[in-house]
């Protein structure tokens, strides 16, 4: 993603554990909604989500969610896709957290 002049943000991971949930999609939703409030907060809007990282503690599980995570994505970032790259870890600070998000802004 090219970009051009406007102030970076960069957010700090973001992952869906306060969902209290065990479910792959909703922690996945959660997280990117931190995403979205962050952003806006700063005066930005989803579109200008540059990069994101995901980083999943299953690739089965990560690829079990695809389709309801694809839904979480359209309605929270439309047809938006900014870099994206997926990573598996071995775990994650908070040890329910089956998933986490950092990204970078670039804002007007």
């Amino acid at each position: 993603m090219l970009t051009t002049g406007g102030r970076l943000l960069f957010l700090g991971g973001q992952n869906g554990d306060h969902a209290k949930t065990s479910d792959f999609a909703k922690q996945f939703e959660a997280a990117l909604e931190r995403v979205v409030a962050v952003i806006r907060a700063t005066g930005g809007e989803p579109r200008h989500l540059a990069k994101l990282n995901i980083y999943v503690t299953s690739r089965a599980d990560y690829a079990k969610a695809r389709r309801k995570i694809g839904e979480a994505w359209r309605r929270l970032l439309g047809k938006h896709y900014p870099a994206v790259a997926l990573f598996v870890v071995k775990g994650l600070w908070e040890t329910r957290a089956k998933v986490e998000l950092e990204g970078i802004a670039v804002l007007p």
